[in-house]
């Protein structure tokens, strides 16, 4: 199954930061809402990098989503890499094996974010085993 929507993001950074010779490394706490077939909350916690040359950065991030997936309710765990390499950005969100709960037990594939003009969008391509 693929499902399409929106989501609205609210970032709350970590002022203990790391930095040496112009790379920083950064803590951030991101709250989101989904909204379509996907109607849940997000709760992230994301650890990233930027650099100092211009459109280099990465992160790495675990989020629990809980809500509704198609009607189906329940939870489930998903981990982000996302890498920009001089403006070339490349990003995986994979859901993680046998972390579904209640409906969404047995949930697995993965999720394509992107943002046009500022709105959030998401793309999740998921099969439920059970």
């Amino acid at each position: 199954m693929i499902v399409n929507g929106t989501f609205e993001v609210v970032a709350t950074p970590d002022p203990s930061s790391d930095e040496a010779d112009g790379v920083s490394i950064g803590r951030v706490r991101v709250d989101k809402r989904f909204s379509g077939p996907l109607d849940a909350i997000g709760k992230v916690d994301m650890i990233g990098a930027r650099t100092k040359v211009e459109g280099s950065a990465g992160y790495v991030a675990v989020e629990r989503i809980t809500g509704t997936v198609a009607g189906k309710r329940g939870s489930f765990v998903a981990v982000h890499q996302g890498l920009m390499d001089r403006g070339k950005l490349s990003l995986s969100v994979l859901i993680v094996p046998d972390s579904g709960t209640g409906e969404l037990d047995g949930i697995r594939g993965k999720m394509a974010i992107r943002i046009e003009g500022g709105q959030h969008f998401y793309e999740l391509d998921y099969e439920l085993e059970r």
